[in-house]
């Protein structure tokens, strides 16, 4: 049993992550792990932590160190992540200053930031003094999409460690090996996930995932025309933000349950003196609702594409393995009444509607423009 045996698919990462960690190694004060959604940075990120903080130097996973840094325990590994649009300066503070405490039975104080990239640059400017000069026990993990996501500033005093997409077949022995899940579904899971680890967990797991996935395809195929295109698209955004307003009232009010007790309330009554915390308890729900709407949105636009790639793939004859055999004869289908160019500029507008939601565009007017194109194209 290792620390490491999660990491699936990054030997080189997993190595350089070592070597820096081992006696004989460089280790740096402030990394910067990249790579795409599902490739398993915070995983990564945690591993490293506990080898870190290792009784033996190596992330055996066994000694009493390793499993409280996986179990999110140690007293000096801080783990922030974010469920909201972005992470704040009051966070950031807070890191900071706990940075600059000494070791409490560790040799390392460990700062974890996972979606590094939700910060603004003015949260930027309030890192960057601690980047630069940590003190000697302190070490700072980003975890990032890109370095490109990150203020050049940060950046260049970050040791860089990219991770790469798994391939399906690493992913799929990883979900047999350690979640216990039957190889043909967790092969089947494996390849809708694209190389993503949470979301081909999550199909493998949860009933009905992979057949609702597949029924969504099949909805894109078969629209012919603007009517239907828009009513898929009211559907799709009223379906995300049920779901996602699901999450995020039960979230909230869990934290404003965990505030009252806290705080000694136990009728419910908010005294004036307390009330702007509870209402930063109902904004901080509000932002996590739209982070949570965009999310089950790109998981969508994601799946788009897969499934348009998978019918140029079909129209070029490059043989390559498809990402949704569920529906092959619908793909196959589609293959046959339209043309790679237009498949390839279909591609582009689903990215397109990926950046404009990222940009703040209202969700259902670009689900309606991208799948109004798709709905045109189809006829």
């Amino acid at each position: 049993m290792s620390v490491w045996d999660d990491v699936v698919g990054q030997e080189q990462a997993v190595a350089q992550f070592r070597r820096a960690a081992s006696p004989e190694g460089s280790l740096a004060q402030a990394w910067l792990i990249t790579g795409p959604p599902g490739s398993g940075r915070s995983t990564a990120a945690r591993a490293f932590a506990a080898t870190l903080q290792c009784e033996h130097g190596t992330g055996c996973g066994a000694c009493r160190s390793c499993r409280m840094v996986l179990a999110n325990t140690h007293p000096d590994v801080t783990v922030v992540a974010t469920d909201k649009l972005s992470i704040s300066k009051d966070d950031v503070r807070a890191l900071v200053l706990t940075a600059q405490r000494a070791p409490a039975t560790g040799r390392h104080r460990v700062l974890v930031v996972e979606d590094a990239d939700r910060m603004s640059a003015g949260t930027f400017n309030v890192l960057l003094k601690s980047i630069e000069e940590p003190p000697p026990s302190t070490v700072w993990m980003l975890c990032a999409p890109s370095a490109e996501d990150l203020a050049p500033t940060i950046k260049s005093r970050c040791r860089l460690v990219s991770l790469s997409v798994p391939s399906s077949q690493v992913v799929a022995e990883l979900l047999v090996r350690r979640d216990g899940v039957d190889p043909q579904l967790a092969e089947r899971s494996a390849r809708a996930a694209q190389g993503h680890i949470g979301l081909a967990l999550r199909y493998a797991t949860q009933a009905g995932a992979l057949d609702a996935r597949e029924e969504s395809a099949r909805t894109l195929l078969g629209l012919r025309g603007a009517g239907e295109a828009v009513m898929a698209a009211q559907a799709l955004v009223e379906r995300a933000t049920s779901e996602a307003k699901a999450h995020s009232d039960a979230v909230a009010e869990e934290e404003k349950a965990a505030f009252l007790r806290s705080a000694g309330i136990d009728d419910g009554k908010v005294p004036p003196s307390l009330r702007s915390q509870v209402k930063q308890l109902e904004d901080d729900a509000k932002r996590r609702q739209t982070r949570l709407v965009r999310d089950v949105l790109d998981r969508y636009l994601l799946d788009a594409h897969s499934v348009l790639r998978d019918v140029l793939t079909v129209q070029i004859g490059s043989g390559g393995e498809l990402v949704n055999p569920g529906v092959e004869a619908e793909i196959r289908r589609a293959a046959g009444t339209g043309e790679g160019r237009i498949t390839l500029g279909l591609l582009e507008a689903v990215q397109e509607a990926r950046a404009r939601i990222a940009g703040n565009v209202p969700p259902l007017l670009a689900i309606e423009a991208l799948l109004a194109r798709i709905a045109v194209a189809q006829r």
